[in-house]
């Protein structure tokens, strides 16, 4: 047998990531139908850690129309898998490649008078979506500077250096339907649309809500939605019950009996209160496993839950195991949907002080991955 041989992981042997599919089509799906026109199916960050392409293909089988990115590069990787679907990029730096926008055959945001310049030397006759700031002093055109970014972007549409398709913006509290800033972030795109419309522009697309926004508020719908975080079961307002893609588990690669008062791990945070039976798992914050879970994170073994205790480490988790007899290569289910009691990413971000995007976005490389397809719909 060669060496590769001897190095290629097995399912069962190694940290495993499985990808449910059918979750994410199912999602989307729901968020389809509570929309009040087109969903973007949002895949940046590896589509929230998921797989990208996995992802778009099962969103737009499922409903969705177009696809979502940051990064041209991102774009570039969608067409590259054969991907057809209309793309919007929209976090791209001035000096980006823009001559790769009408090679690829994707619209761009337009934060601004540097960004709009620039599309229109590199890449004239783009398709372009005017961002206006909302209310998060974060992306997007100040409101003192829109009219002006209209009205330029007006007189390179006339002499036919671009075109403009899109108007788009984001609100900063949909997550918390009653928060003002919402009501405020709302009226600022109605101005906005306006305020295009008055500098002679047209935009056949108007788009301010996410995934919350989607869920919760059919005043911010217009004529399409950006969905993201939801395809893969995350809904930040808690009030809808989505399906999570995903199942993490892992092996037990040593087990050993301690006594009680027996330290664990970096610091000796943590003492076995009685005599226990550890178990090591090959999992650390290097594979994703956040290390602020430390002292607070369960797993299931056997059915049931354990404590990790002491520190997670870069490379390694220890569990309590109590004294039911699990030994050595008793596969550790770490996360997954919640059916059979084992702990969600809802939890993990709970235990880590953050939220369930940087939990999925951040489960690392080394882990095997495997993916369940959605079915005939989501092919």
């Amino acid at each position: 047998m060669s060496a590769l041989a001897y190095a290629t992981p097995r399912t069962g042997s190694h940290p495993t990531l499985t990808v449910d599919l059918g979750a994410v089509a199912d999602n989307t799906a729901l968020l389809v139908g509570r929309a009040a026109g087109e969903v973007m199916a949002v895949v940046k960050a590896d589509g929230f850690g998921h797989g990208m392409v996995d992802v778009a293909r099962t969103a737009l089988a499922a409903g969705a129309t177009r696809l979502g990115v940051t990064s041209l590069e991102e774009a570039g990787r969608l067409r590259a898998a054969g991907l057809r679907a209309p793309v919007l990029s929209w976090l791209n730096p001035v000096d980006a490649d823009w001559a790769a926008v009408l090679e690829l055959g994707v619209d761009v945001a337009v934060p601004g008078r540097e960004h709009l310049d620039a599309v229109v030397r590199a890449a004239p006759g783009a398709r372009v979506h005017l961002q206006v700031d909302t209310g998060m002093a974060r992306d997007g055109a100040e409101p003192s500077r829109w009219a002006d970014l209209c009205r330029a972007a007006r007189a390179a549409e006339r002499r036919g250096l671009l075109r403009v398709v899109g108007v788009m913006g984001h609100l900063a509290c949909a997550d918390q339907p009653a928060h003002p800033a919402n009501v405020a972030g709302r009226d600022r795109f109605t101005w906005a649309v306006t305020t295009a419309g008055a500098a002679g522009l047209r935009p056949v697309d108007r788009h301010l809500a996410a995934t919350a926004a989607t869920l919760l508020d059919p005043r911010s719908h217009h004529t399409m939605s950006r969905v993201g975080a939801g395809l893969v079961g995350i809904d930040p307002s808690g009030t809808t019950a989505l399906r999570s893609p995903l199942t993490l588990t892992a092996p037990l690669v040593d087990v050993r009996d301690v006594p009680a008062g027996c330290p664990v791990g970096y610091g000796h945070t943590w003492r076995a209160p009685v005599a226990t039976r550890l178990g090591l798992l090959p999992l650390g914050y290097a594979d994703g496993l956040p290390r602020a879970a430390s002292g607070r994170a369960e797993v299931l073994v056997r059915g049931r839950r354990r404590p990790v205790v002491g520190r997670i480490s870069m490379d390694m988790a220890v569990v309590d195991l109590g004294a039911d007899g699990t030994g050595a290569g008793e596969v550790v289910t770490v996360l997954g949907p919640g059916n059979d009691g084992e702990p969600t990413v809802r939890e993990w971000a709970a235990w880590s002080g953050t939220i369930e995007h940087e939990v999925v976005t951040g489960l690392g490389a080394r882990l095997l991955r495997t993916v369940c397809p959605a079915g005939p719909r989501g092919l």
